[in-house]
């Protein structure tokens, strides 16, 4: 149970100090801990990942640091793909899923060591420097739409709230600084999380009540203290953390993953 306690600590912390890499640990932390499958992990870290989540939007709408209509677009973009995502859990065979699961957490580490931030004037999707607010087009409305489908999918197939791939993808395509990056990542991941929760209640999955009690209250807590440490520290040194731990749990993924298979 401190093992639980624990992963749900560093994850939120992780939510909060970065505005991903919450769902993409909480599955592969749930595994190792309960020893469960990725269709089993998966609803109940996005469970956790949401509630916390939640968390972060009030901040962002009280600080005003959450572009709320670009979060809305994304997540209005997503959701029937989340749809689509669930049903292909529901019929990839676990350990296959597993394997999917590990490389695109090896992409992200790669994405997360290597992305840089779009150039103020090169930008596709260009912030406002009177409001902060991004400029709306059809190219900027496509550019956000995008990333939603991903964000979307990968969520309804691999339990995650899609952060991940928000966060780095508005570094690369627009001028808006970290934290309201951050902040409008949370958004998009309550929205989506939210319609994917229901999306598994009504499918008739059961929440192992105790051990997602436990494991949201953790979460919630991590992101508290995440939110306020993250002015203490480099977000850089973050990043790194981060990808460090990405790539050391995907391998280990992998490699259970093919002596499953007996490659090994």
């Amino acid at each position: 149970m401190l093992l639980l306690i624990f992963e749900g600590l560093l994850i939120g912390c992780l939510l909060g100090l970065t505005g991903a890499g919450g769902g993409i640990l909480a599955v592969p932390a749930l595994m190792a801990s309960q020893n469960w499958t990725v269709a089993l992990a998966a609803p109940v870290g996005l469970l956790a990942i949401t509630l916390a989540a939640f968390i972060g939007v009030i901040q962002g709408l009280i600080n005003k640091t959450i572009r709320y209509k670009a979060a809305i677009w994304i997540a209005i973009v997503s959701i029937p793909f989340a749809k689509y995502g669930i049903f292909l859990a529901q019929i990839i065979t676990p350990v296959w899923l597993t394997l999917i699961f590990s490389l695109v957490m090896l992409y992200v580490a790669y994405r997360t060591f290597f992305a840089q931030m779009a150039e103020l004037n090169d930008a596709p999707c260009q912030i406002s420097q009177e409001t902060g607010k991004f400029i709306w087009n059809i190219k900027t409305a496509s550019i956000l739409g995008g990333i939603g489908i991903i964000a979307g999918l990968l969520t309804g197939v691999l339990g995650v709230g899609g952060g991940f791939v928000i966060v780095p993808a508005l570094r690369k395509v627009s001028n808006l600084n970290i934290k309201s990056i951050i902040a409008t990542s949370l958004m998009v991941i309550f929205c989506i999380g939210s319609v994917s929760i229901l999306i598994n209640i009504l499918n008739g999955f059961q929440y192992p009540k105790e051990i997602s009690l436990i494991f949201i209250t953790s979460c919630v807590i991590g992101l508290l203290i995440g939110r306020v440490i993250i002015n203490y520290i480099s977000i850089k040194l973050v990043k790194n953390i981060f990808a460090s731990l990405i790539i050391i749990v995907s391998f280990s993924l992998i490699y259970s993953v093919l002596d499953e298979l007996n490659v090994l």
